[in-house]
């Protein structure tokens, strides 16, 4: 009994909340290449500097990336403008009188689960444009590059993650062992 009321309320929660089980993606990491600005610091102005840089960054590569069909091509063309990825970058913080430095990379990274609209990227492991700027440990942004979800010229909208929905989700991984 105990059971089924917990599945009735785990349906129910799923159900109202509108994440179905068909967006979930786990092991699919391979496929989707992502986007991590990591800011200088907490500092107020350091996160609001983070979000212009991210501005202009998006809009440096939304016409790349629209040519980009595949993820290889993808992670070809940020690696062969890296350079240009730190002028954009370095360019804002220039104009808003930051003179810290910037770091562009492309590598594979750990990033926690993140839902995008309909499609839920579970933790783990994923190739990533990563852009430090400073000391790089602040609070940070990030979004899918390939497929294109951040670069669609349509503003972000995100879906966080409920913790009632982790705790219910732990709960049955628990059952599962």
């Amino acid at each position: 009994m105990k059971k089924a009321c917990i599945s009735f309320l785990f349906i129910a929660i799923i159900v109202l909340s509108g994440i179905g089980l068909s967006s979930y993606q786990g092991g699919q990491n391979t496929q989707y290449l992502r986007i991590h600005i990591r800011a200088n610091s907490n500092l107020s102005v350091d996160q609001q500097v983070k979000y212009l840089v991210k501005d202009k960054v998006v809009d440096f590569l939304t016409p790349y990336i629209a040519e980009c069909n595949t993820k290889e091509k993808a992670q070809k063309m940020l690696s062969d403008n890296l350079e240009n990825i730190e002028g954009v970058a370095l360019t804002v913080l220039k104009a808003n009188g930051f003179n810290y430095s910037v770091k562009a990379s492309v590598k594979n990274e750990k990033f926690p689960t993140r839902y995008y609209e309909d499609l839920c990227l579970e933790s783990g492991f994923y190739d990533a444009l990563i852009l430090e700027l400073g000391e790089a440990k602040g609070d940070n942004w990030w979004c899918v590059v390939y497929p294109p979800l951040c670069f669609t010229g349509e503003g972000q909208n995100y879906k966080y993650k409920s913790k009632i929905l982790d705790i219910i989700f732990d709960f049955f991984d628990k059952e599962k062992r």
